[in-house]
């Protein structure tokens, strides 16, 4: 286990304790999650070191790299992704000043595929060797390993995006720095994660799916997001909600804790109900760089 001495954010020494939780996916090890007492940042610590943490993605049920149909939860998501792989085209062309775009922790290429059937460049950075073979198997889309991240040209992408990844990113700073640098001036960096100030995060504490330990490293609130962005000159410009995380998460949050899908659809519910902007399940964040 890699012991975290040092905020990730802010880099100060003294942490409080803030909750543990299971494992629920693969190892069933009860992991902790501390907060930062300077700058107030929730990470897990300690966490698996960088060899190993991979073995804790192997589970069927981490269906961001999967394509199964398996069990209700799976056979919604599913159905869920194909929708949502609409929305987040339209989004980044929306958003973009051209047709490049980079897609870091590109799972099994679902997002990848629907932009270059659309016209785009597009390079995807994925970690895990099966997720890569997937891609290229079922849609002929050629992932690199995020190992080539910092081999990218700067200045180089439209778009880079990150759907559900920055809270994996083992070295954070690093990989943040990296990526403000392969942006364009004018590019915009897409950033999806949970949000640990939600109602459904507050209502299921220690049993939330969203805080996936220990393979999610981080558990940010928007303060977190503009705070660490902004040490790179990046700033926040627009919050938006994804609506269906909250009814996912409670789904599996009421399966790890033996509830029924009725709750779960009641809380997912309430959840999108009681949200204003900042406290939806998972909110996507649109950053752009500073003008000088």
């Amino acid at each position: 286990m890699n012991t975290i001495s040092h905020c990730p954010i802010c880099a100060a020494t003294e942490f409080k304790p803030f909750l543990n939780a299971v494992d629920y996916t693969v190892s069933r090890e009860t992991y902790s999650i501390v907060s930062c007492a300077s700058c107030g940042f929730h990470f897990t610590n300690p966490i698996p070191t960088s060899d190993k943490i991979g073995d804790y993605y192997k589970s069927e049920s981490y269906v961001s790299h999967s394509s199964t149909n398996k069990g209700l939860i799976n056979k919604l998501y599913q159905r869920v992704r194909k929708h949502t792989l609409k929305q987040k085209l339209a989004l980044v062309s929306r958003l973009a000043n051209g047709k490049s775009i980079l897609d870091i922790g590109a799972g099994t290429g679902h997002f990848l595929n629907v932009c270059q059937q659309a016209g785009w460049q597009a390079l995807g950075l994925e970690p895990d060797a099966d997720a890569r073979a997937f891609a290229k198997k079922e849609f002929g889309v050629e992932l690199k390993s995020t190992d080539e991240l910092h081999d990218l040209a700067p200045n180089s992408k439209d778009v880079i995006t990150m759907w559900h990844v920055l809270e994996h990113v083992y070295e954070l700073r690093k990989d943040v720095e990296q990526i403000v640098n392969v942006l364009k001036e004018d590019g915009v960096l897409v950033v999806a994660v949970p949000n640990r100030n939600s109602f459904d995060a507050k209502h299921y504490k220690e049993f939330w799916a969203a805080y996936d330990l220990p393979i999610h490293l981080y558990h940010f609130v928007p303060t977190d997001i503009k705070t660490l962005f902004g040490q790179f000159e990046m700033e926040v410009t627009e919050i938006l909600p994804m609506k269906f995380d909250a009814y996912y998460v409670s789904m599996l949050s009421e399966k790890y804790k033996g509830g029924n899908i009725i709750k779960a659809f009641l809380n997912g519910w309430r959840s999108n109900l009681k949200a204003k902007t900042g406290t939806y399940s998972s909110q996507i964040y649109i950053l752009k760089k500073k003008r000088n």
